[in-house]
């Protein structure tokens, strides 16, 4: 089936440079884990999910709480646009967003959903009591650690989450597909588009993903190291944001790597465009995302002839071309990526297209794809100033001594 994802890119790659490109990906395969976010099917017990979720799938259930951060969550916001509940997603003890969930929510017409692989995320670990207080109904995704025993303890209903990296396995797993299932979103036509989208991108040298990853290599080469996105739609943002976290995360390691990095357009274009078209050149990769046929697209009334019987989204489509246009006018190398529509198997298909290009972007760096081994650097900082209970003036003083050390003569390199 063609979803009608288009990829355009300027300046071009040569056919040369995709085949040379290709046998540096070929080389470095063996290297690192295979990619087990291509298989669809072995993660998830569909029967599983719907005996467990039964009492949750009811009319008098509004609102999916869910608990859970960065590869936990990501790509549920993704494809949040198209449920048929409210998801809530609380991504840490953030207080406003906290609070004004549990003014708007109660016990009745809510389900509270805290998601952890290893169960000692800081962030979910701290939020869950709250909801327990209060007489929340939970389903959990854990099976181990110290949010696993909070769970077991209070007698939840748990469903397991397989030991694998999260960003890359919230689509295939537990992790995504259950609240996805219980907010009412069409979990098979999400899989059948994730599933096709892998069988044209993941492999072939011609695929729109390997010519994805060859430009972002072949400019990272030339000393880009940031890729900037510009999603022209709210319903692309949780995908994008998975894009964000999957470069960061997966190329940014030994020494190596690119930063994501996004705002919504068209408000990025008063606010960084400037920078893009006249600023420093050779640092960022600006990306362009858009769809073509919007959600709920609304016609516009206007005393201006050019505006006046336009859909919301055909002006929106309009700035995005020239802006893609002014980047390419001004020398910048650039890409604008376009969906048909953001239904499930679209979203999925394009979170195959991400995920694919993320993997072979990894395997040309020659760096493992599926590991964060310094992200626990933070956590273990924080766990034992909380612990210890640690003043914020003696955890300044700690700064002050280690910066000392670690950074001492930065500036007179």
């Amino acid at each position: 089936m063609d979803f009608g994802l288009e990829f355009e890119y300027y300046p071009k790659i040569s056919t040369r440079f995709l085949t040379e490109a290709q046998e540096i990906i070929e080389k470095n395969r063996e290297k690192w884990q295979k990619p087990f976010f291509i298989d669809t099917k072995s993660y998830i017990n569909l029967e599983e999910i719907r005996t467990i979720s039964k009492d949750f799938i009811k009319d008098n259930i509004k609102n999916v709480i869910v608990l859970g951060t960065g590869g936990s969550i990501q790509t549920l916001i993704a494809i949040k646009h198209i449920a048929t509940k409210n998801i809530i997603a609380i991504t840490s003890s953030r207080a406003m967003e906290l609070k004004a969930c549990l003014e708007t929510t109660n016990p009745q017409n809510s389900v509270v959903i805290p998601i952890s692989r290893g169960g000692e995320t800081l962030d979910i670990n701290s939020t869950i009591g709250i909801f327990l207080k209060r007489g929340y109904p939970f389903i959990g995704l854990s099976s181990k650690g110290e949010m696993y025993q909070i769970l077991k303890d209070a007698k939840v209903p748990i469903l397991s989450v397989p030991d694998l990296s999260g960003r890359f396995a919230g689509s295939i797993s537990n992790v995504g597909i259950v609240p996805a299932f219980i907010a009412g979103i069409d979990i098979k036509d999400f899989l059948y588009g994730l599933e096709e989208g892998y069988k044209s991108f993941i492999n072939s040298k011609e695929s729109l993903a390997h010519q994805f990853a060859v430009f972002i290599y072949s400019l990272y080469k030339l000393g880009y190291k940031i890729v900037f996105s510009m999603p022209y739609s709210v319903n692309l943002e949780g995908s994008i944001g998975l894009f964000v976290q999957e470069v960061s995360e997966s190329t940014g390691k030994n020494e190596k790597g690119l930063m994501g990095a996004f705002q919504s357009a068209p408000l990025c274009q008063h606010s960084v465009l400037e920078f893009l078209l006249g600023g420093t050149k050779g640092n960022v990769i600006p990306i362009l995302w858009n769809v073509n046929n919007e959600l709920r697209d609304v016609t516009l009334p206007s005393s201006l002839e050019y505006i006046d019987g336009q859909s919301a989204h055909t002006i929106v489509n309009y700035q995005a071309d020239a802006t893609f246009q002014a980047l390419i006018e001004q020398k910048v190398p650039t890409a604008k990526i376009t969906i048909e529509n953001v239904k499930a198997d679209s979203i999925g298909n394009l979170i195959a297209f991400i995920q694919s290009t993320v993997y072979l972007l990894c395997l040309l760096l020659d760096v493992n794809w599926a590991d964060n081994p310094k992200v626990i650097i933070g956590k273990k900082i924080c766990n034992e100033a909380l612990i210890n209970k640690v003043s914020s003036e003696k955890r300044k003083q700690n700064r002050i001594k280690i910066a000392e050390n670690a950074l001492k003569d930065f500036f007179s390199k």
